[in-house]
């Protein structure tokens, strides 16, 4: 994601910030490395 740093000041808004970007983070690398396709078939139900 490229992320080096936070533009943002307090450790509460800090901790939001990365609570959503680590998730991304790991989604797009199951992405990369499972394809879409098994990706759904795991996720829905």
């Amino acid at each position: 994601m490229g992320a080096t740093h936070v533009l943002t000041r307090t450790l509460a808004k800090v901790r939001t910030a990365m609570s959503l970007q680590v998730p991304v983070y790991t989604m797009k690398r199951m992405i990369q490395i499972f394809g879409v396709g098994p990706l759904m078939a795991v996720i829905r139900p």
